[in-house]
């Protein structure tokens, strides 16, 4: 296996560490982020509204009752093109620069507990990461849920930069962060001690004695594992980014009073483990076999 994944790194002329290792992260991130975080449009559409109207959209099924009847079945699909992109570029940061950090603060922190080092890298790279995908999100969030102000990115972004200028964008910069950087700094830690468990307490074998299938099969597993702990801590984040996109609040402390202190950790946090899960799972699998593909 060692010997098959050298033979691939040197045909396609990939050093691990060098710039081209780094740009296959990022293109692997962007690509398994923005393809699956499209494929949950509907879900996100959902959760959205949940988030914003829960006593309307107070459950799965009758929400999207409710959404196809008032809105019509196109209505799901809303805020594509923001999600697509804007996780897109999410992914590729996080993922591309999640190497690069780790790989530079194990040379800094030598002799350091290595959840430190998952730590600060994911956090180095998450919060680069979540100032490509702002925009995108503050838009998308307002197609979602006011139809009448835009129908996506080419027709959203010039109305919302024409009403409140460049800090439209960023205006749950800080929200985001809140709700993304503990979902990564758990994600990445999660999956990386999970991933080591798995092949020394479950497996037994080293990961390069491992078939490719049961290399991807553990990718699955912590995938999920990950996801799921991550969701949970930063379902109160997601809530009132919701909720300052839409005008229900003008500042964080505003947010959470009208939210709740309650109800901030478990508005729609059980849609939320359904669809981040999964999504999670899946860009970790896309995200690997990339680099098995190109022998990284």
């Amino acid at each position: 296996m060692e010997d098959e994944g050298e033979t691939k790194r040197q045909r396609s002329g990939l050093t691990v560490f060098s710039p081209e290792y780094y740009a296959v992260c990022a293109v692997g991130g962007m690509l398994s982020a923005g393809t699956t975080h499209l494929a949950i449009t509907p879900l996100d559409v959902l959760k959205v509204h949940m988030q914003v109207n829960p006593v309307k959209y107070n459950a799965i099924y009758s929400g999207f009752r409710i959404l196809v009847k008032e809105q019509g079945p196109s209505s799901l699909w809303r805020g594509w093109s923001g999600k697509f992109f804007g996780y897109g570029a999410q992914g590729g940061c996080k993922f591309g620069l999640y190497e690069y950090f780790k790989k530079m603060y194990t040379g800094l922190f030598k002799g350091h507990n290595q959840t430190l080092i998952y730590f600060v890298s994911s956090a180095s790279a998450q919060i680069i990461a979540d100032i490509a995908l702002c925009p995108f999100e503050a838009v998308k969030i307002r197609v979602q849920t006011q139809p009448q102000f835009a129908k996506g990115l080419m027709d959203g972004v010039p109305k919302l930069y024409a009403f409140e200028g460049l800090s439209g964008f960023y205006h749950g910069i800080f929200p985001l962060w809140g709700r993304n950087l503990p979902f990564s700094m758990l994600m990445f830690t999660t999956f990386e001690h999970s991933v080591d468990l798995l092949y020394r307490k479950i497996i037994q074998k080293k990961r390069e004695e491992c078939s490719i299938a049961q290399q991807l099969g553990v990718t699955c597993v912590a995938g999920y594992a990950s996801g799921a702990i991550g969701t949970i801590i930063s379902t109160p984040g997601d809530n009132i980014i919701a909720s300052l996109y839409n005008k229900k609040a003008t500042n964080v402390t505003q947010a959470v009073k009208s939210i709740g202190f309650p109800k901030i950790f478990t508005r729609s946090l059980p849609l939320r483990i359904a669809l981040v899960g999964p999504v999670v799972t899946m860009q970790w699998f896309f995200y690997d076999c990339i680099k098995v593909l190109t022998g990284l």
